[in-house]
């Protein structure tokens, strides 16, 4: 009989996070569960049995230092560690206030090497471990107004290779780093997303939230380096090594047109970045309902 394995997840409060978080409770994992909603934390963790939530900002060094700390108090060990919490601030690149884009690296790429940090200093004591460092498809072909969204996540794949690396190179080959490459989801992300287009949200295509959280448990029994998900984010995949420079110009048409053209008219909204909301802590969000019934009021 294996012993229980622990896993850390940030950003589960909703999502993949979430999504991952019930997925493994049913698989017998020892969960330690991070975000900054503690209500939302806590009930899960409630559903997830014998699990532990620990209110975490993740761009901040301290409070990860803190998560690290409470897993290893309480179950001794940490087996799989999962970078999953994120935030978005959308729209033309100088009508984002700078503090917007700063707290989108801060959190998607800061923290990913904040929980890198802790989790590879616990895994080379153990000389075994994996991370899963949740990507993203605009971290390989990048999309317009998405600007510090993509930096970060192009920073968080090129974090990911380079700690391959340098674990092949000290013939570490116990710990896996791992890189997840969904398209946009249908998760509550959209509802939590910073909007300075001017327009309602209009990602395209959308994969369900279930396919990312089946590619981030495979990744946890089956580690691999990276793991795109989705027929679109294959095709994505092979057209940026075929042709970039097309891809990124058609690409980059189809998404103004969709956004900036064919979305209908929305307020600014500040989203969650600075200050979390209370609204959207299921698994799936209501971007694909959005989308339908803004097609049927078009007549499309």
């Amino acid at each position: 009989m294996k012993p229980t394995r622990t896993a850390v997840i940030t950003g589960a409060s909703s999502g993949f996070g979430r999504g991952t978080a019930l997925r493994l409770a049913a698989d017998g994992f020892n969960l330690v569960l991070a975000a900054r909603r503690g209500q939302a934390l806590k009930a899960l963790a409630e559903e997830c049995g014998d699990a532990i939530a620990v209110v975490t900002d993740v761009g901040n060094p301290e409070d990860v230092e803190k998560l690290a700390r409470a897993a290893i108090a309480k179950f001794n060990r940490i087996d799989v560690w999962i970078n999953n919490a994120g935030v978005a601030a959308l729209g033309r690149f100088d009508d984002i206030p700078l503090r917007d884009h700063q707290r989108v690296l801060q959190t998607n790429l800061g923290g990913v090497v904040n929980g890198s940090h802790a989790a590879l200093r616990h895994f080379r004591q153990l000389q075994s471990g994996t991370l899963i460092n949740i990507a993203s498809m605009l971290g390989r072909t990048p999309s317009p107004y998405y600007a510090s969204y993509c930096a970060a996540k192009y920073g968080v794949l090129g974090l990911s290779d380079a700690l391959r690396q340098e674990l092949r190179a000290n013939g570490e080959d116990r710990i896996h780093v791992c890189a997840i490459l969904p398209m946009a989801a249908d998760t509550p992300f959209y509802e939590h997303a910073a909007n300075y287009t001017g327009h309602t949200l209009h990602p395209f295509p959308i994969i369900d939230a279930e396919a990312v959280v089946d590619a981030i448990a495979s990744a946890v029994d089956a580690p691999r380096d990276e793991i795109t998900v989705g027929v679109s984010a294959t095709a994505a995949i092979l057209g940026e090594r075929l042709a970039p420079g097309l891809v990124h110009r058609v690409t980059g048409i189809v998404a103004h047109q969709l956004q900036m053209e064919a979305a209908e008219p929305a307020a600014h909204a500040a989203g969650s970045l600075h200050a979390p909301m209370a609204v959207g802590t299921g698994v799936h969000g209501d971007i694909r309902a959005q989308l339908d019934a803004e097609t049927q009021r078009a007549g499309r």
